[in-house]
C-alpha cells in the first residue's frame, strides 16, 4: 500500500510538470484588441446647403459613443479621398451639423469629423463626395412671393380700373382739402404762400413726396397769380423744385410768371436754415405756410414762428417724433402715409390712385392674416407663422 501510494505520487508530479512545460494555450482576452478611449464619430454625410446663394456645405454626423467625454469635434475637409485633410473648423459635444461657409462651386470636396478628448483623437471615415451650387429660388421664401404677387395685381387691377374711370373711392384728408383755400387765402389778402420741403436731400423719400405736392401747390399759385417763396437747404432739392415749378406755371399757361430766384438756397446747416426761414417769415408775413417733408428738432421753431405771424400752416411728416409739434401749432397735419398719399389725392392721377388703392388692400390683407396669426397661435396652431415666416 505505501508502494502504492509512492508510486501515484511521483506520477502526480510529473504530470504537473510535464503540463508546465508545454507552450500555454491562447486565452479569448489574448486575441480581442483593447477598447479605444474615444469612439469616432459615424455615418458623416455632407451635401449642398438648399436655398442659398451658393458657396455652402452642410456636413452632418451621428455623434460619438464616447460624446459625454469628448471635448470638441473637428471637421476636416480634403479635395481627394486618399489625399491631406485639413481642419476646417470644430463645434462643441453634443453637436452633429457644421455648415462650411469657405467651399467654391462646382469643386468636389470630402469630409471627416475627428472626435478629440485630450490627445487623444479619433477619426471617422470621410463622408461621400459633395460640391456646392447656387440654387435659382429660395423655396424659405414662398410666402413672401405670394404676398408680392397679390399685392402686385391688386395695383395693376386698380390702376386698370382707374384708367377706365371708375371712380375710387379715397377717404378725404382735411389738409389737402385746404390746399386751395389756403392758397386762395394768400390771393385775397395780397400775400405770398412759403413752401418748405423739410431739411434733408432727393434721396429721402419724405422729401420726394413734397417736391411732388409742391407741383401741385406752384400750379395752383400761378392760376391764382400768388407769390411762391420756396427756401431749400439742400442743393439737389432747390434744382429740383426750380424744374417742378417751372414746369407747373407753365401747364397752367404762365411761364412768364415763374421766377427761379424764388426757389433758392440757404444752407445745409439745420438751425441755420430755421433761422433764415424764420427770417422770411417775419419779414414776408405769408397768408400761408406749407411744411411738408423731412423735419427734426427745428419743426416746432418754424412752427411756432408762423403761427406768431397769423399764417395758416399746412404740415406733413412721417417722423413720429415731430408731429406733436405741427399738431399743437399747425391748422392742418398730414400724419404719416397722408404725406405720401397726398400726390395721388391731388392729382387724381389713375397710376396714383391705382397704387394707393392697392396699397390699402393689402395692408388690409396683412392686417387681417396678424389677426388670424393671433388666434391660431393662441389655439395652438403654429402652421400659418411657420408659413409665414422667412429666412
Amino acid at each position: 500500500m505505501r508502494l502504492f501510494l509512492i508510486t501515484l505520487s511521483v506520477f502526480c508530479v510529473c504530470a504537473v510538470v510535464s503540463a508546465d512545460a508545454q507552450p500555454r494555450s491562447p486565452q479569448i482576452f489574448d486575441l480581442v484588441e483593447p477598447f479605444p478611449s474615444v469612439f469616432p464619430p459615424e455615418q458623416v454625410s455632407a451635401r449642398d446647403l438648399p436655398n442659398d446663394a451658393g458657396g455652402s456645405v452642410t456636413v452632418s454626423w451621428r455623434i460619438s459613443r464616447s460624446d459625454p467625454e469628448v471635448d470638441a469635434y473637428e471637421i476636416l475637409r480634403g479635395q481627394e479621398l486618399e489625399g491631406d485633410f485639413s481642419v476646417i473648423g470644430s463645434v462643441e459635444p453634443g453637436t452633429c451639423e457644421f455648415i462650411d461657409t469657405g467651399v467654391s462651386d462646382g469643386v468636389s470636396y470630402f469630409y471627416a469629423v475627428r472626435a478629440v478628448k485630450g490627445e487623444v483623437k479619433s477619426e471617422s471615415t470621410p463622408s461621400a463626395e459633395v460640391s456646392s451650387s447656387a440654387q435659382w429660388f429660395n423655396r424659405n421664401r414662398t410666402s413672401m412671393l405670394i404676398a408680392l404677387a397679390v399685392f402686385s395685381l391688386l395695383v395693376m387691377w386698380f390702376i386698370y380700373r382707374a384708367k377706365k374711370g371708375v371712380e375710387l373711392f379715397i377717404r378725404k384728408i382735411s389738409g389737402l382739402e385746404a390746399v386751395d383755400d389756403a392758397i386762395g387765402r394768400a390771393t385775397e389778402m395780397g400775400r405770398s404762400v412759403l413752401y418748405i420741403p423739410g431739411i434733408m436731400d432727393m434721396d429721402d423719400i419724405q422729401t420726394i413726396a413734397s417736391v411732388v405736392i409742391l407741383g401741385r401747390v406752384a400750379k395752383k399759385a400761378a392760376e391764382y397769380d400768388v407769390h411762391l417763396h420756396v427756401p431749400v437747404s439742400k442743393s439737389l432739392v432747390m434744382t429740383t423744385a426750380q424744374e417742378i415749378v417751372k414746369e407747373s406755371f407753365s401747364a397752367a399757361g404762365r411761364p412768364d410768371a415763374y421766377n427761379p430766384d424764388n426757389i433758392h438756397y440757404l444752407t445745409d446747416d439745420q438751425f441755420g436754415y430755421a433761422a433764415g426761414v424764420d427770417g422770411i417769415m417775419v419779414r414776408e408775413r405769408p397768408a400761408t405756410v406749407f411744411l411738408l417733408g423731412a423735419f427734426y428738432a427745428e419743426s416746432l421753431i418754424l412752427a411756432e414762428t408762423g403761427h406768431s405771424v397769423g399764417s395758416i400752416q399746412i404740415a406733413g411728416t412721417a417722423m413720429p417724433a415731430q408731429l406733436p409739434f405741427f399738431v399743437a401749432a399747425c391748422d392742418y397735419t398730414l400724419i404719416g402715409e397722408e404725406l405720401f398719399a397726398a400726390s395721388a389725392y391731388l392729382s387724381k392721377e389713375p397710376l396714383l390712385l391705382g397704387s394707393l388703392k392697392g396699397q390699402d388692400w393689402g395692408k388690409a390683407i396683412f392686417m387681417f392674416l396678424i389677426g388670424a396669426g393671433v388666434i391660431l397661435e393662441t389655439l395652438g396652431i403654429i402652421n400659418l407663422s411657420r408659413f409665414l415666416v422667412t429666412r
